[in-house]
């Protein structure tokens, strides 16, 4: 049943093409929701940890595959573990809806405090949720964050409000302050070719549904004129105002297909504005990697054509760094960024056709010292002739920007990982780089959704004083959190 709360989420669209989004209404003062990219800690509970949200969008929920959950690893000064954890599908009770065969709830992730009560709120989206006749139209589910952490007994739902089969709303998710007229955090959603935005409203009228939709978007005209599909999101505060941008970032279509793109829209007083369009893409993160104030975009190309020798087909991954202008290429607006590929000197390994160099990013700082580090997936890596085993590479953030000084990269087999790399685990299929024990050094989470057949198997690597380890670095799939493990592809899909 959906849980009726005393405010609601009201939408307004974001418009892609030059102008603004239209204003959220106005809120309660509040704490302040996130603007940078550091400002997300997932931290449901409250308790000042980090805590860790994944989803195993192939797992069978009472019966049903591929239903999907989520699970959540609670944070402490020990870090992570299999014990401080829960697991929530649709079968949860509380939760919205029920479990279905091909549903994919945990699909898509985000966090953000949406109700501004000092607790993260988890945002789970489910794609391939069917609505009436309309088949993967989509949905998507708000966990509300408490002192107990993620209940089921705490979350709503919204649905499109036109159920069209195939849309897959909730395919990517992002939730950050963009604009100051509510004190949280606002919610962007994408479906399979249309952007939303969502703002907390406590002036829903009594007993109506507490998520409501108002607008929706339309693909920007360059956007159209490059037939870009959008894919991922990310936020960051590129242009240092204090209010968060979004980063809309896809592949094209049409004529000459597989080419990423990104648009930058602003955050203002007055809502979203976009700004411009960006080479590289489907695959983008955010944060500072120079130090400066600014965050900046990372993005990634894991599949680019081979164009000439303009771009490598075993991956690109492209920095923009952020100014008063906000993210900028290297010879400023509108123009490639720093393109990096294993081919870039110091940056182990080489470039291959089919590696997916890039197929999965995160940015934070692993060693303490102030600058943010990018994390580098590529699960498309063959390991010797393991054919894709997959990849981790971690390159080090400096005054500078971007650096291949220190570079590393670990695989199934390198020394003290656990495992052996074996074929179609794509290790690297998702990066993240967190830190749930408040050290001030975000260690890494790297997954292999191929695992054991499909399964699934997140590796734990910690971060010290020289950044990240393999030493001690350990493993755990969905059966060591009690979830039904198998076919589950868990951690195709961990919140940024």
């Amino acid at each position: 049943m959906r849980t009726h709360r005393s405010a609601a989420v009201a939408a307004a669209a974001v418009l892609l093409s030059a102008g603004v989004v239209i204003a959220a209404p106005t809120a309660y003062a509040g704490t302040p929701g996130g603007t940078h990219a550091s400002d997300r800690n997932s931290d449901f509970n409250g308790d000042g940890y980090e805590d860790v949200l994944i989803g195993a969008p192939g797992g069978t929920v009472s019966g049903k595959k591929s239903a999907g959950y989520v699970t959540v690893q609670y944070g402490a000064s020990t870090g992570i573990g299999t014990s401080r954890a829960a697991l929530i599908s649709q079968s949860t009770s509380g939760v919205a809806g029920s479990a279905e065969t091909g549903d994919r709830f945990g699909a898509a992730l985000a966090t953000g405090d949406l109700d501004a009560d000092g607790y993260d709120d988890a945002i789970v989206g489910t794609p391939g949720e069917d609505l009436a006749a309309a088949a993967d139209a989509g949905r998507l589910t708000v966990l509300w964050g408490s002192p107990k952490g993620l209940t089921g007994a705490a979350s709503d739902w919204l649905d499109p409000t036109v159920p069209t089969a195939g849309k897959k709303f909730g395919s990517a998710l992002a939730a950050a302050r963009f604009s100051p007229d509510i004190p949280g955090d606002h919610l962007a959603v994408l479906d399979r070719d249309e952007l939303h935005l969502y703002a907390y409203d406590t002036a829903s009228k009594a007993g109506t549904a507490p998520l409501r939709r108002t607008e929706r978007s339309r693909p920007a005209a360059r956007a159209q004129e490059r037939q870009i599909l959008p894919k991922s999101l990310t936020t960051g505060d590129y242009d240092n105002n204090g209010l968060a941008d979004l980063i809309v970032s896809g592949v094209t279509g049409g004529a000459e297909p597989g080419y990423g793109w990104s648009s930058f829209f602003s955050g203002q007083d007055e809502g979203l504005v976009y700004e411009r369009d960006m080479r590289g893409g489907p695959v983008a993160a955010s944060g500072d990697i120079d130090n400066d104030g600014y965050d900046d975009l990372v993005t990634g190309e894991p599949n680019s054509p081979d164009d000439g020798g303009e771009t490598l087909s075993g991956g690109l991954v492209g920095v923009y760094y952020g100014s008063p202008d906000g993210p900028l290429g290297v010879d400023g607006a509108g123009s490639p960024p720093q393109w990096w590929t294993q081919d870039s000197a110091g940056v182990p390994g080489t470039a291959e056709r089919g590696d997916g160099w890039g197929t999965d990013l995160s940015v934070a700082d692993t060693n303490g010292d102030g600058y943010a580090d990018v994390a580098v997936g590529a699960a498309g890596e063959d390991i010797g002739t393991v054919a894709d085993a997959g990849a981790v590479w971690v390159l080090r953030g400096a005054a500078a920007g971007l650096i291949a000084t220190g570079a590393a990269s670990w695989d199934q087999n390198s020394a003290q990982v656990p495992g052996a790399a074996e074929k179609g685990d794509r290790w690297g299929g998702q990066v993240r780089l967190s830190d749930p024990n408040g050290d001030g050094r975000f260690g890494l989470l790297a997954s292999a959704p191929g695992e054991n057949t499909g399964d699934g198997v997140v590796w734990v690597l910690s971060a010290g004083s020289g950044g990240i380890t393999a030493a001690g670095s350990w493993t755990y799939g969905a059966g060591s959190l009690g979830a039904p493990a198998v076919d589950a592809a868990y951690a195709a899909a961990i919140d940024e």
